[in-house]
């Protein structure tokens, strides 16, 4: 019998496995546990201390903290109250957070420290509790304010007696959750998703995807604000009786690998290029016989890939592939696979790659060394996931095939349309945004797709981001920009060029290994600003800008690159927090760089007000004639 509503899903779990690990943190330097009967527990003191302090069904309660143990026993917590919980990026300033808080009506908060507890309106007539998790930070002096600790004795005190039969008569149709959009393109839109919405995208994900098992033990770093994380980093290993670890942050997550060492992952594409580069820049550094065995090993794990992709899965079941392939596979497993596998924990059977495109050449990187990495497509609008690759056949350069519980098509202009149990009931408080958004039941995803012959998705581009050219000619920016982020010198691009003649691209450089690459050639590195200024450092930014675009069409190739001196962050409004590059910030941001650009000056040097420096330097092939003299 299907869950009823996420309560029941995870009561589930706690009847099956009461003694198993549930979640898993680091404290005072090693990892402790709740079991499934201790998480349960906790979720049921809070709920009675939210409803000591006023939390009714309906109430909009906002989550403000980094992913912790904390984090989902008070999302159960309020969900088992009928209310619905609203998380907000802790990254946020301040007005961004009240903004999001207001325009969800919130009458409640759960905050992680001090810090967040900055940023909520507590003065806020219609605010009534405000928890506060860290134990350590100080009572605010409002008698709005309880520590958790406080919350959970509160509940303890005053139980609530009938909290099994609020719980139970929840259903699917029973809002959970409001998660606003992440804002790459316009202002962030709350998703109102139902209980229903989540367990008909599990429902429609197990099996068909990566299987998730008691027995696994999913390490989470993505942040749980995020509905890919919310779903694939919680609510799934929950709904099987499996462990989560959290990493103590993204700085630690190689040391935590190792400490946990997990068999499922959830990430990004950042993550997986940034292992990418690592393992190249090893390889490079190493003899020519060990680059001669390493390549050979990933050529055998690309014949191995191209075999899966082509034999029935009755066969694949049994094993059944040529002996020549099976030996070198086993050689090439112990040479070389098992020991890049073994700085990922040795135990990883899947990553799930979500939240922007994959560059395809490292998905087949990992599968090449058996780190299978299955990538998927959603939207928060979704719950999210719409099409996954199955284990079973995945196929790279896709992002898999649609649900079975869900309808996709390809409307007239090539935008992917979706429609199904997972689809959310609309925007909160915004009828004209949720009108636009659904049609006839379609949600248009806003995304240019096409389905191949074996009904495999493959997205082109946000349909607002295809760049127009003043020629006529179209530009898909992601592809070009999954590309150039495969240099192991370059950590974040933005294709720029709609409206102009010709395509640029700006740039950060990969400072962890551009800076000792200039030492080795005797390049001043004290200061980012004059690195990037120097002759060489420019010439090999945009040798490798030339050589990861070389495959595009002449008029997508970058004709500039602009080299920034400061990385893009969520903190400086570049990028959302799942690390995906707000557009409409770089052009307003740059405008004046990408403007003088476009004017064909050779900018050897442009300063912001808050201390940043670009340069830029033409591809040379495609400015004959002109010479550039950056500054020294």
């Amino acid at each position: 019998m299907k869950a009823k509503n996420l309560l029941d899903m995870v009561r589930r779990s706690v009847e099956r496995y009461p003694d198993k690990a549930a979640l898993m943190w680091k404290s005072q330097g090693s990892y402790r546990s709740l079991t499934y009967r201790q998480f349960w527990e906790e979720i049921r003191l809070i709920a009675a201390g939210l409803a000591r302090l006023g939390v009714d069904r309906g109430d909009k309660v906002a989550i403000l903290s980094e992913n912790n143990p904390k984090w989902p026993i008070a999302d159960f917590a309020i969900c088992s109250l009928g209310a619905v919980s609203v998380p907000v990026y802790p990254a946020l300033p301040a007005e961004k957070v009240v903004q999001i808080m207001k325009k969800a009506d919130c009458q409640a908060a759960v905050v992680e420290n001090e810090e967040q507890l900055t940023k909520v309106p507590v003065g806020e007539p219609n605010m009534r509790i405000v928890a506060v998790m860290d134990p350590k930070s100080a009572a605010s002096g409002n008698e709005k304010v309880v520590h958790f600790s406080e919350l959970k004795k509160i509940g303890a005190e005053h139980p609530l007696h009938h909290w099994e039969q609020i719980w139970t008569e929840l259903d699917r149709d029973q809002l959970a959750t409001i998660i606003h959009t992440s804002g790459t393109t316009g202002e962030p839109k709350g998703a109102m998703l139902t209980h229903g919405n989540f367990l008909a995208n599990m429902e429609g994900i197990q099996f068909w995807c990566l299987e998730a098992r008691p027995e696994d033990v999913l390490l989470s770093y993505l942040p749980l604000s995020h509905v890919f994380e919310r779903l694939a980093g919680q609510f799934m290993p929950l709904s099987v009786g499996a462990t989560i670890a959290y990493a103590e942050s993204i700085d630690k997550i190689q040391e935590n690998l190792l400490e946990v060492r997990p068999t499922v992952m959830t990430s990004v594409p950042r993550l997986f290029e940034k292992i990418y580069a690592r393992v190249q820049e090893q390889i490079e550094a190493g003899t020519p016989l060990r680059r001669k065995i390493f390549d050979w090993a990933v050529q055998v794990g690309l014949k191995r890939y191209e075999l899966y992709l082509q034999t029935p899965l009755d066969q694949m079941i049994w094993n059944d592939w040529p002996a020549r392939l099976r030996l070198e596979w086993k050689l090439a497993d112990w040479l070389v696979y098992r020991k890049v596998k073994s700085r990922l924990g040795g135990r990883l059977r899947g990553m799930i790659s979500g939240g922007a495109a994959l560059n395809p050449e490292i998905a087949k990187f990992f599968w090449a060394i058996d780190v299978p990495v299955l990538e998927g497509y959603g939207l928060t609008e979704t719950s999210p996931v719409i099409a996954v690759n199955p284990m079973g056949r995945a196929k790279i350069g896709t992002v898999g095939k649609p649900l079975p519980n869900l309808e996709v098509r390809i409307a007239p202009d090539g935008e992917v349309l979706v429609r199904g149990p997972s689809v959310m009931k609309g925007y909160y408080n915004d009828e004209e945004s949720t009108a636009a958004q659904i049609s006839d039941g379609w949600l248009h995803t806003g995304d240019l797709g096409e389905l191949d012959d074996e009904g495999f998705l493959r997205i082109v581009d946000r349909k607002k981001s295809i760049l127009v050219l003043s020629t006529g000619k179209n530009v898909a920016p992601q592809p070009l920009e999954n590309a150039i982020n495969q240099s192991v010198f370059i950590e974040q691009s933005a294709v720029i060029g709609h409206g102009r003649k010709y395509v640029i691209v700006l740039v950060v450089p990969d400072f962890e290994n551009l800076t000792p690459w200039a030492r080795k050639k005797g390049i001043p590195t004290q200061s980012r600003a004059e690195l990037i200024r120097h002759g060489e450092v420019l010439d090999l930014l945009r040798s490798e800008v030339e050589r990861l675009t070389k495959s595009f069409a002449h008029h997508e190739q970058p004709k500039k690159v602009v080299v920034m001196s400061k990385e893009w962050t969520i903190e400086t409004g570049e990028l959302t927090p799942t690390l995906k590059v707000r557009m409409n910030e770089i052009e307003k941001k740059y405008s004046d760089v990408i403007h003088r650009t476009y004017a064909e000056e050779e900018i050897t040097e442009w300063r912001a007000a808050t201390g940043e420096v670009a340069a830029t330097v033409p591809i040379a092939k495609l400015w004959e004639g002109t010479e550039y003299e950056p500054t020294a």
